[in-house]
């Protein structure tokens, strides 16, 4: 029998060969379950990387709803400001007009402000109140030479007219030049409305060699005021009306010469935006003491 001898070099090498093949199996091994953990993770990262998208989208969505409704809240505010009350039959005020005239009623002498049973008549008094103040002539101040009245949405302002003109004179006194300055400033405040200047006289019969009676004076007195707001304060002509309605619509009898000067004025007939008129003369300042 014959014996064979295996060189111990060969049996080295055959064992060295062997324990680097284990190793890299085991290396392989771990290098595949390294890139399946990889592909894992990879996979788990997108999948989170859609969720966090998702998430974004529904947060945009989120804001823009919000923003919508704070837009939303904004537009029932202004629509809130400018919901109308009723005043008379057809006369309308918003809440911003309400506000400023609340504002003004607080400095109103409390026993006129008790007189005021209705909304008509508080927004009367409170515009009666700024417009009288704001004119600013001491003289005439809680007088009876300037009245202001509302109708529906028509402000009438009655002017004595000894402070227009001289007795039996269609000519506009310079002294007169402050309170039209006003007046015009006021009519100016919106350039929608339209003006309509009434001359009023008392019943006594005039006739000279320029006018021929009441109702010329009342005409040519009316045409005056017309020609200066239009000359002097650039209001435009086609929104003035001269108007004379001559001693056919007296505030008294004329049975004496308190109730005759009363009947004489001239009327200034306006149709504002109230809002507008309210905050003019409240306000923004445009009617100046002076």
């Amino acid at each position: 029998m014959k014996k064979f001898f295996i060189p111990v070099a060969l049996v080295a090498i055959l064992t060295t060969s062997c324990v680097s093949k284990k190793k890299y199996t085991a290396l392989e091994t771990k290098y595949v379950n390294t890139k399946g953990n990889l592909q894992k993770t990879t996979l788990e990262k997108e999948a989170l990387e859609a969720k966090f998208a998702k998430i974004e989208d529904r947060v945009e969505n989120y804001n823009n709803k919000i923003n919508s409704l704070k837009s939303d809240n904004v537009a029932l505010k202004n629509e809130n400001d400018i919901k109308l009350d009723m005043v008379g039959n057809t006369a309308v005020i918003s809440n911003n007009t309400r506000k400023r005239m609340n504002e003004t009623l607080a400095k109103v002498d409390p026993e006129k402000l008790a007189k005021a049973k209705t909304l008509k008549d508080s927004l009367n008094l409170a515009i009666s109140y700024n417009l009288i103040n704001n004119v600013g002539l001491s003289d005439i101040k809680n007088s009876e030479d300037i009245d202001i009245n509302i109708d529906q949405t028509v402000v009438m302002i009655s002017v004595s007219d000894k402070l227009l003109f001289n007795t039996a004179s269609y000519r506009v006194k310079k002294s007169a030049y402050k309170l039209i300055t006003q007046l015009a400033d006021i009519i100016k405040s919106e350039p929608s409305m339209d003006v309509m200047i009434e001359g009023h006289t008392d019943s006594r019969t005039i006739n000279n060699a320029v006018i021929e009676d009441n109702w010329d004076l009342s005409v040519k007195r009316a045409t005056s005021i017309v020609r200066l707001l239009q000359n002097k304060f650039d209001i435009e002509g086609s929104r003035l009306i001269a108007s004379g309605r001559g001693d056919t619509m007296p505030l008294f009898p004329n049975t004496n010469s308190e109730n005759r000067a009363k009947n004489r004025r001239t009327r200034i007939v306006i149709l504002p935006n109230l809002d507008k008129f309210f905050a003019l003369l409240a306000n923004e300042g445009v009617i100046e003491k002076q």
